[in-house]
């Protein structure tokens, strides 16, 4: 499995909880909480504490297994994984609720950029806030 052996090549042993947590990300479509992720665990009946869950998952998004995102009006941030690829989502305003793009808006915008000011660019995200059908 390449996460045990990435964990491994970082000096980390692949342990139940880090397994477990990269399998409930990798079962959400849209990115979750650090406390999502630990409801999700307690309802499987895993043995876990909240902190464990946050110190794991930094040290996730240290070694580029699980990306970070926070958007307006969040609380917390958000966890996706890494295996997802590239995304961008459409937010409603009201109910929260995330949308992933199909297809990346901005990525000849993004070469256009590169080719008129000689910067390289590394990344970019994106976020689009409106009303959901159901909410507008």
């Amino acid at each position: 499995m390449e996460f045990e052996k990435e964990l491994r090549k970082n000096g980390l042993k692949n342990t139940p909880h880090r397994t477990r947590i990269m399998e409930v990300l990798e079962s959400y479509e849209v990115p979750v909480s650090a406390q999502d992720i630990y409801e999700r665990l307690k309802e499987d009946k895993v043995r876990i504490s909240l902190s464990t869950v946050y110190r794991t998952l930094d040290k996730l998004v240290a070694l580029d297994f699980v990306r970070k995102l926070s958007f307006t009006g969040e609380d917390s941030a958000l966890f996706e994984s890494i295996r997802k690829g590239h995304r961008h989502y459409l937010v409603c305003l009201r109910c929260r609720k995330k949308t992933v793009i199909d297809k990346c808006p901005i990525k000849e915008y993004q070469e256009t950029l590169e080719r008129e000011t000689d910067f390289s660019i590394e990344g970019h995200k994106l976020a689009i806030y409106g009303y959901c059908p159901a909410c507008k």
